[in-house]
């Protein structure tokens, strides 16, 4: 058991955990890596899809892509926007069973 503690106690990854289990809280945020994950979309496209206004996507695109969980990809003069890698998509699709299962 003293083991256990100095472990917790030596490490500040359950801060991190924390803040990027905090980016998956915010239902507008869970909407925009719904969108995503069949594919990489520009703004115009995440908000036709989600239903919000640019000003609002831009700025839960921008915490997205602070936590790392979005990234961009330059097309041109456009930018499109995609789910960072498989861990993320996981993660969101565990979210999706475990809530429909409460649903039942």
């Amino acid at each position: 058991m003293n083991k256990t503690k100095k472990i917790i106690e030596t490490h500040d990854y359950y801060e991190n955990m924390a803040e990027l289990f905090s980016i998956f809280s915010d239902p507008t945020r869970l909407k925009i890596l719904h969108a995503l994950l069949d594919g990489e979309k520009c703004v115009k496209k995440i908000c036709e899809i989600v239903g919000i206004k640019q000003s609002t996507c831009s700025h839960q695109l921008k915490l997205l892509r602070q936590h790392k969980v979005v990234k961009t990809i330059r097309d041109g003069k456009f930018i499109r926007y995609k789910i960072s890698d498989d861990k993320i998509k996981e993660i969101i699709q565990l979210g999706e069973k475990y809530s429909s299962k409460n649903d039942e």
